[in-house]
Formats: C-alpha cells, structure tokens, sequence
C-alpha cells in the first residue's frame, strides 16, 4: 500500500510557490497550498488537477500562530502526513529608512520572519514523532547583504535565515533536512513582466530566475541523502552580477 505524502507550500503564489508544488504533486505528493485568500488559489489548484495531481487550497494568514497551527493539524489529521514544509513568503518592500515607518518594518518582519518561525516550528512538530521531513525556507539577495532602502526586508530575510540555521543545527540530528535557499536575481513573473520589461525580456537569453527551474533544485533538496545534506545555496541566473 503507497502511504500518502503532504507538501504544504506557503504563499504559494502564482511564480515560484505554484511552480514547487506543481513539482512535487507530479512526484505523487498531494500539494496543500496556501495564501491569505484561498479563492487566489483556484487557478493552481486546478493546474495540477489537470496535470493528474492532488492539490488542497487553504486560505491563511502566515503570521496568525492558531491559524497556522490549525492548518498544520487539519493537513496531518484530514489529508496525509506533511513530509515537506516550504516557506516562501515574500515582503520586498522599499523605502528610504527615514521613511520607514514602523507599521510597515513590522509587517515585513511579521510577514519574512516571525511567519516563516511559525510555520518552521509547526511543521517540525508533527515532523520529529517520525523521524524524517524537509523544510525549505526561500530567501533572497537580502538575506545576505543589507541594500539602500531595503531596511525593513534585509532585517527580516537575515532573520529567516538565521532561523534556518539555528533549525538545522537542533534538528538535523533529529533526522530532519532543513535548508535556506538564496534567489539572487529577478524571477520570471507577471510582475516582472509588467514593471520591468526590460529586465524581463532577458527571459529569451535566461537572464532570469525561471520558476520551474528553481522548483527544480527544491525536488533536488529533499531527494539529497541524509550523508550530503545542503543547509544553504543560492540560485542566480549566469548573468547576474555578485
């Protein structure tokens, strides 16, 4: 009998988010996606129905401990058991730091950092009773280097990766793979698209991040064997400048 496996994608959005669980459920994985609204999820969940995969919507706010707990229970006790966890909520914002309000340092840091330690903390919960599980943090270029205007989300994503760390030392002995993974570049998005065309039209030369190619490496990470675990690497495109 095939036991079935969860991979729970938070802010699983219409890129990268989307692009992973979409990469696991083709593993036979059943993909419990979420963002704050569930409905913004139909689209993907529906993708991966028709690529002959199993995906559950679920409508969470990240920052919310007992929404996120109860998300976590509901997935264990109604779906199947979670074998990976991925953090991949963003937060870029920017702002002169005398412009920084502190509504909004909060909020970035509520939304990259104490979300990122919520989910973390869920996930190896149900995880460690087992023995074995992934969870994935999504990082970027700010969470190695502070940047000119990018205050509130260089002091959020250094936090999540420090989380990552501290996890991965308490926990890999534990038998659970944790690992940060740097995207240094800009990644092939509607967003992209629209607000720099320019930039995106490096897409034909793959001058930027293609998100079924970052997806790629995730699937990558959790198959690695427990002799040769990654705690952290970074994805850039060839042409990116570091």
């Amino acid at each position: 009998m095939i036991k079935k496996k969860a991979v729970l994608v938070v802010g699983a959005g219409d890129a990268t988010g989307g692009a992973i669980a979409r990469r696991f459920a083709r593993e036979g994985y059943i993909a419990c996606v979420t963002r704050r609204q569930a409905d913004k999820l139909q689209p993907l969940v529906e993708r991966i129905r028709a690529e002959g995969g199993e995906a559950h919507a679920f409508g969470c706010d990240a920052r919310d401990e007992a929404a996120t707990s109860a998300m976590v229970q509901a997935i264990e006790g109604d779906i199947a058991p979670i074998e990976v966890a991925v953090f991949n909520v963003g937060g870029n914002v920017r702002f002169p730091v005398v412009d920084t309000t502190e509504r909004v340092y909060r909020k970035v840091w509520e939304m990259s950092a104490l979300a990122g330690f919520l989910l973390g903390r869920e996930a190896a919960r149900v995880m460690l009773p087992r023995g074995h599980g992934t969870i994935l943090f999504t990082g970027a270029t700010a969470s190695l280097r502070g940047s000119s205007g990018f205050c509130a989300f260089a002091g959020a994503k250094h936090a999540l990766r420090a989380l990552s760390q501290s996890m991965a030392r308490e926990l890999g002995p534990q038998g659970l793979h944790i690992a940060h993974v740097v995207i240094d570049g800009a990644i092939d998005t509607a967003f992209i698209a629209e607000m720099f065309p320019e930039r995106h039209a490096l897409s034909d030369r793959a001058g930027i991040l293609d998100p079924d190619h970052i997806a790629e490496t995730y699937w990558q990470l959790h198959q690695q064997p427990r002799s040769a675990w990654t705690q952290e690497m970074d994805l850039r495109p060839w042409m990116e400048q570091f």
